[in-house]
């Protein structure tokens, strides 16, 4: 939640200088309703599935989830709090992370200059 109050205060309206109309309050209450929603999801799916592990999917579908940033977050966080590893450990997961991300918000963010130069 801090994240996404600092990704609108910092991002949205001050690199990006898109003006905010609506309660921030209203819409962080929002993002939090849809984190709890989609992690009871989660839970509830983990107690339905038989397996988890990316490994029992078809190969194509694993390849495909090494672009979904959870998979990544999930295998970090697991060895962090499960197997104790530090950061030299959770490297690769970390850049894995920082590269996803810097990727979609550079296309995110030229997309978007792109509709703003339509208008």
């Amino acid at each position: 939640m801090l994240a996404t109050t600092l990704s609108i205060i910092f991002v949205v309206q001050g690199t990006l200088q898109v003006p905010i109309e609506g309660s921030i309050t209203l819409f962080l209450s929002c993002a939090a309703l849809h984190l709890f929603a989609t992690t009871s999801m989660g839970i509830f799916m983990a107690t339905v599935a038989r397996s988890m592990p990316r490994e029992n999917m078809p190969m194509l579908a694993q390849s495909i989830m090494l672009a979904a940033p959870t998979t990544h977050f999930i295998s970090a966080c697991q060895a962090i709090l499960f197997r104790g590893a530090g950061f030299g450990i959770v490297c690769r997961q970390f850049f894995a992370l920082a590269v996803i991300g810097v990727t979609f918000f550079v296309i995110a963010l030229s997309r978007f200059r792109k509709t703003i130069m339509l208008l």
